[in-house]
């Protein structure tokens, strides 16, 4: 198959982690041709999505993993898929994307996963449509709301809707000295909406990043630890990752999402699970394949690409 990847610039990434990277060397493996573009190359004209691609050669070799072609305008039409891999934030930048990857879907273009899903799913909101898997939420701008849900449940993570990695997360607590500036930096000044969770002290043990490919769980979750201090577990945040089995309660969140994501397109989503809650729904560029893959000798990537021959086949 020709396939397309929109990612971050590939010469920053972080070759022990990246998932895109093992999804790229499983599809050369495989003998798929490979396509590179920035977000910012793509392009509407006369109606039709193009964009500035570079051929892509991968390499699995740290030194030298990867050769670029010259950019030349292309129809993005004549690739079979493409993988919509650029990180968060999600910003209007990012929702014009979308738009252009509509286009590229209209004229035959499987993406992943599905712009519009990307648009209407954000990975904090998302999850509230499964209240039964989380712990109490709540989504606001108002400083009174939210201290108000502070005092009920005296111990509050509280975080932006657009980031990625932990950043802008906070634990505050009732009576805490910097509620006041925390919320006016995170709200910009009661204009922005955030969300707040009780605390779930299980955190301790691990905040679980469950794969899912077209509805289907990945038998082994990362399991991202604080570390010293640290309330968060992300790996960006300085969290250890420890590859588990999924549980029974694990396997039963991923049974109760599975379906629905699969309807929406969403072909290659994380659950962020602590404890028995659901937390996060991560569907812009979900990680931990690198990790998951090194400690229990599996091929998440390769698994993915079962799928995506399948569906192209």
């Amino acid at each position: 198959m020709r396939v397309l990847v929109i990612m971050d610039a590939i010469e920053h990434v972080n070759l022990k982690k990246d998932s895109t990277m093992a999804m790229l060397w499983a599809a050369s493996r495989r003998g798929h041709e490979l396509g590179y573009a920035l977000q910012q190359d793509l392009f509407i004209e006369q109606g039709k999505a193009f964009g500035l691609i570079a051929p892509l050669q991968v390499f699995e070799d740290e030194q030298h993993y990867y050769e670029l072609g010259e950019r030349q305008k292309q129809s993005l039409a004549d690739y079979d898929v493409i993988l919509m891999r650029k990180d968060p934030p999600f910003d209007m930048n990012f929702v014009y994307t979308t738009y252009i990857l509509e286009q590229a879907e209209r004229e035959g273009v499987w993406v992943v996963n599905k712009p519009q899903s990307l648009r209407d799913c954000n990975e904090k909101l998302f999850a509230t449509q499964f209240p039964e898997l989380q712990v109490p939420t709540l989504v606001t701008s108002q400083h009174s709301l939210i201290r108000e849900f502070i005092a009920q449940h005296r111990d509050v993570i509280v975080k932006p809707l657009d980031g990625m990695g932990g950043m802008g997360i906070f634990r505050l607590s009732t009576g805490g000295a910097n509620i006041g500036s925390t919320l006016e930096m995170l709200t910009e000044m009661g204009t922005r909406p955030i969300m707040a969770q009780r605390y779930i002290p299980e955190i301790v043990d691990g905040d679980k990043r469950i794969l899912l490919i077209n509805g289907e769980p990945v038998p082994y979750c990362l399991a991202r630890i604080p570390q010293g201090d640290e309330t968060r577990g992300n790996l960006a945040a300085g969290g250890r990752g420890e590859a588990r089995a999924l549980t029974e309660n694990d396997q039963k969140i991923a049974a109760h999402v599975g379906g629905f994501l699969k309807e929406k397109g969403l072909i290659f989503v994380g659950l962020d699970v602590i404890g028995d809650y659901v937390t996060e729904i991560n569907v812009t560029s979900p990680t931990c394949i690198r990790e998951i893959d090194a400690q229990f000798g599996t091929s998440i990537a390769d698994d993915l690409w079962d799928v995506l021959e399948q569906g192209r086949g």
